[in-house]
């Protein structure tokens, strides 16, 4: 076919494409544009970064060996360094095919084999051409490479970008549990009225629950990181020479830095993507403890009259477009957006998780869309949470101590002295008259002063045991 303006003709084993003139990608790729027109939504750049690592690597261990005669040192050179522009992230727009793909990856595979293909022949000169299948795939299949890019993709976010993420959150509610140690407040339960805690305790316990996020999340990085490289097309090594998998793997945590393994049974890290599935658990885990520390955070901060009102949080914009001097919770807001989405990608991801047949899931550019999305989604907006909202609370201590001495709850101190029943009573009449709880037990004299003052000290209260004295 003579060449058509603005385009080119490539070749594969289907007979021949025209492509874009000035794109870096070649016949498979273009192939997979044309039949996946859906969501206009490409593969996570971070996903793309971890193909050009592995076939960087896969370039390296195959030019140091006899027994992978195709690729020589030079052709394993030019590979290598074309790999890493691209896992540099300098060839993103060369990556077109839309994430809901063929099932596999395969089109996003080849698509990496055609642009480092074409950037590696390129560095060598027209009389070295370097072919997509032969050299930049050799002793790999997509049914290893993709899901080990995934794994390792991921991997790269939790342990880079989502640990410290959750960390830094969690260092800013525990600055605030220490500033607001003696502040005492209203418990609830039930969104009624307990006995008191302080604010402290509270945010403390939301600090506690974002770090056991963290090391759950922590947890799965063993098993994420044991990566199926080697298993070719079926988990059985096919045309990969022995051990060249554990050698690119051993170079690829040499390089990160992350804790990256060999499978142990790579026909079951091909077939089942359960440590993904694992790993979107645990998001999704994190996920939910946001919830928790969000909503307790803008429920405190209802208000300014008719709420809560016990904190203050910093005024980021306003809040209404007709009610003047409105300020809203709009990072708590956020946050649970950002929750509700990973909860939704988790729901994929199991579902996906769950569809493999016999030596391959086909679900793998999905789940790998929807764990790489809500990685990357939980650390932004944790930091931002950290930074915007929890470092500027602001407690209301007069107001939360009002509201605590106010709960007929703090009556539960006297059930020490005057049992359960006497003081159900009491608080009966407290709630009939309007008089405080404290007055009418004064006015029984059924407490020494001493007793008096013991049972009614909210700040005391906060710490556990049985108020006694005299």
């Amino acid at each position: 076919m003579a060449p058509h303006a603005g385009f080119r003709t490539e070749h594969d084993s289907m007979g021949e494409v025209r492509v874009p003139a000035d794109a870096g990608w070649g016949a498979q790729t273009q192939r997979a544009v044309e039949n996946f027109p859906i969501s206009g939504r490409t593969i996570e750049p971070r996903l793309i970064h971890a193909l050009g690592l592995i076939k960087a690597e896969a370039a390296v261990v195959n030019a140091a060996r006899r027994d992978v005669p195709t690729v020589t040192r030079a052709m394993g050179a030019a590979i290598a360094a074309a790999a890493l522009e691209v896992a540099d992230g300098r060839h993103d727009r060369e990556f077109p095919v839309d994430v809901f793909q063929t099932g596999s990856g395969t089109s996003s595979n080849m698509n990496a084999n055609e642009v480092i293909a074409r950037l590696a022949s390129a560095a060598l000169g027209d009389d070295h051409a370097v072919h997509p299948n032969d050299h930049v795939n050799a002793s790999q299949s997509s049914n290893d490479v993709f899901p080990s890019a995934i794994q390792l993709a991921a991997t790269a976010g939790i342990q880079t970008d989502l640990l410290p993420a959750l960390s830094r959150l969690a260092r800013a509610l525990r600055r605030q549990a220490r500033a607001q140690a003696k502040v005492v407040k209203a418990g609830r339960t039930h969104l009624m009225d307990a006995v008191p805690v302080t604010l402290g305790q509270e945010l403390g316990g939301h600090a506690t629950q974002v770090e056991q996020a963290r090391d759950r999340l922590a947890g799965v990085l063993p098993r994420l990181g044991a990566l199926p490289l080697g298993g070719t097309a079926v988990g059985t090594g096919i045309n990969a020479p022995r051990g060249f998998g554990r050698t690119v793997i051993r170079h690829l945590a040499t390089r990160t830095g992350l804790p990256l393994t060999e499978a142990g049974d790579r026909m079951a890290a091909q077939a089942a993507p359960d440590a993904l599935v694992e790993a979107s658990g645990q998001l999704r885990g994190a996920a939910v403890a946001l919830v928790k520390v969000a909503n307790d955070v803008r429920w405190m901060a209802s208000g300014p009259r008719t709420g809560l009102a016990e904190i203050r949080l910093p005024d980021l914009q306003p809040g209404s477009s007709i009610m003047p001097g409105k300020v809203n919770p709009v990072l708590c807001e956020a946050v649970t957006q950002v929750a509700a989405q990973v909860i939704g990608n988790d729901a994929t991801v199991a579902f996906a998780g769950s569809q493999g047949s016999f030596e391959l899931n086909t679900y793998l550019p999905v789940i790998a869309r929807n764990v790489l999305e809500s990685i990357d989604l939980l650390a932004r907006v944790s930091v931002l949470f950290a930074d915007r909202c929890i470092d500027g609370i602001e407690a209301d201590g007069d107001r939360c101590r009002a509201n605590a001495e106010a709960s007929p709850a703090i009556a539960t101190s006297l059930n020490p002295y005057l049992g359960y029943e006497r003081t159900a009573a009491l608080i009966e009449e407290s709630a009939a008259t309007g008089r405080p709880m404290r007055e009418l037990v004064e006015a029984t004299g059924e407490l020494t002063p001493e007793q008096l003052a013991a049972a009614f000290d909210v700040l005391a209260l906060t710490r556990g045991g049985i108020s006694r004295s005299g």
